[in-house]
């Protein structure tokens, strides 16, 4: 805990509990990292909610309001995120939030031992689109 208050404070990323209504399970979390100041602006979005919990719009219900603290009080102009091509509901996600995609990478990342292919995508603040 001690290492993500650090980073919170350092503003190099923040991080997000999703607990149950009961407030006594964590259910999901969301990430903002890698954030980069000065002329970018930019950080990258990771999330991940328990298998019995997806499907509800709970974490687009989250993204929502974090994204907006990231774009208002961050001033993050350029938020990435990327997923594997056979992850639609992920992909959905992204796409109903206003996340465009930017390319495909191959090989992109290792998950459990082997590099899987990723679709990038970002969300650039509106204020700032050009």
């Amino acid at each position: 805990m001690y290492i993500m208050a650090e980073m919170h404070r350092r503003k190099s990323a923040f991080h997000f509990i999703l607990l149950d209504k009961r407030q006594t399970e964590v259910i999901g979390v969301i990430n903002f990292s890698n954030i980069i100041i000065g002329a970018f602006k930019a950080c990258y979005l990771g999330y991940s909610i328990s298998e019995m919990w997806q499907g509800k719009g709970l974490m687009y219900e989250a993204l929502m309001p974090t994204i907006n603290v990231m774009q208002e009080q961050q001033q993050m102009h350029r938020i990435m995120a990327n997923y594997m091509p056979h992850n639609h509901r992920s992909g959905n996600l992204l796409k109903k939030i206003g996340f465009k995609p930017e390319g495909y990478a191959k090989a992109y990342l290792q998950i459990n031992g082997e590099w899987q292919d990723h679709i990038l995508m970002s969300l650039i603040t509106k204020n700032n689109q050009s």
